[in-house]
C-alpha cells in the first residue's frame, strides 16, 4: 500500500475501520509503502482497522523526483523489494507509465491499482480490486 502526502479525508471524516478488514481479506501480504514510514502503524492503521504491517525502509537520501518518462520514484525500489514475486501495490499516484514500467521489468505477475486521493478505497474499488487479483491469479488461500 502507497500512498504520498496524506491520508485522504483523514481530517474530519469518519473512521474507516471496515478498510482494514477487507484489505486484509484480500489475501495479500500487506506493507506500508509510504513516505509516513513507521507512523503509518501508529496513525493510518488504527484509523482504518489494520494491525501493525511491515514498513518499506526508503533510502534516505531518497530522491523523489519522478524519473525519465513519468515513473514514480517507490516504482523502482517496489521491484526491488518484490525480488521477482508477484506483488500488488496500491497508490494515489501510480501512472500508465509506473505500469509500463512494472510490465517490462518484472517477470511475475504484478497488479499497480490506483486509487484516487479524492475518494480513497472504496467498495465498488474493492470489488474491482478483488476481481483484478483473482484474474491474476494473485489471491492466496481465502
Amino acid at each position: 500500500m502507497g500512498g504520498g502526502g496524506g491520508v485522504a479525508g483523514l481530517k474530519g471524516a469518519r473512521r474507516r475501520s471496515a478498510l482494514g478488514p477487507c484489505l486484509l481479506s484480500l489475501g495479500c501480504a500487506l506493507t506500508w509503502a509510504t513516505t509516513w514510514g513507521e507512523d503509518a502503524n501508529s496513525v493510518v492503521a488504527p484509523w482504518l482497522g489494520l494491525p501493525p504491517l511491515p514498513v518499506v525502509d526508503w533510502p534516505e537520501e531518497a530522491d523523489e523526483a519522478p524519473r525519465p518518462g513519468g515513473v514514480h520514484w517507490k516504482t523502482e525500489a517496489l521491484l526491488a523489494r518484490a525480488a521477482g514475486r508477484s506483488f500488488v501495490w496500491l497508490d494515489d499516484e501510480i501512472t500508465d507509465a509506473d505500469r509500463a514500467w512494472v510490465a517490462a521489468r518484472h517477470p511475475a505477475p504484478a497488479l499497480l491499482h490506483r486509487v484516487d486521493p479524492g475518494v480513497g478505497l472504496t467498495k465498488a474499488g474493492l470489488a474491482g480490486l478483488r476481481e483484478r487479483l483473482a484474474r491474476a491469479g494473485l489471491r492466496r488461500g481465502r
